[in-house]
């Protein structure tokens, strides 16, 4: 007889635990189901990476950024070379004091025109970069938005957050193509 309950006992168990449908309580009391179609999971990393408006405008924006900041580098050895060199021929006596001052202002002057402009560029840039992202995360936000229009999921998570998962969850191609989708719409009408 024990035998017999505790097979039975197993056997609901199992039965319980191999249900796609995992009961939960809402804020006010009530009890739904959430099934495992209600769920789904999307890698905004990868969604990002992949799409057409990061491999097209944000490859450029990238490329912008990096050659400004080797101008930036570039622009600042040759500062401090001159001004090396500078220091180096006072030193030396090759030059009088009055024309290393004057030389050393002009220096000082072009540094301080040029942190100026490094720094108004600096900032467009981050403008840029800040755009670049919000449109982002708009296309991301606005895919997602259509795609559970018919609110077919309950939930929708970043992998991100993920610790383990059914890949048959994962919507993320779906998504990557609803951006790329919105993003070939939005260059056409700009156009």
């Amino acid at each position: 007889m024990k035998k017999i309950f505790a097979f039975a006992l197993a056997a609901a168990c199992a039965l319980t635990a191999c249900q796609s449908n995992t009961a939960t309580q809402t804020a006010t009391g009530e009890v739904t189901s959430v099934g495992g179609s209600d769920i789904a999971y999307v890698s905004v990393e990868q969604v990002i990476a992949e799409s057409e408006l990061m491999q097209g405008e944000g490859q450029a924006l990238a490329e912008k950024t990096q050659k400004a900041q080797e101008s930036w580098a570039k622009k600042e050895q040759s500062l401090a070379a001159e001004a090396a060199q500078l220091q180096e021929k006072y030193e030396k006596g090759l030059i009088t004091t009055r024309d290393a001052q004057s030389k050393q202002e002009s220096i000082q002057k072009r540094v301080a025109s040029y942190q100026s402009s490094a720094q108004k560029e600096a900032q467009t840039l981050d403008e840029e970069n800040r755009v670049f992202t919000n449109r982002m995360q708009d296309l991301v936000m606005r895919a997602v938005q259509e795609i559970n229009a018919e609110k077919q999921y309950k939930l929708i998570v970043n992998a991100n957050s993920l610790l383990d998962a059914d890949t048959t969850l994962n919507i993320t191609p779906m998504v990557l193509e609803k951006v790329n989708e919105l993003y070939a719409k939005e260059k056409n009408e700009t156009k």
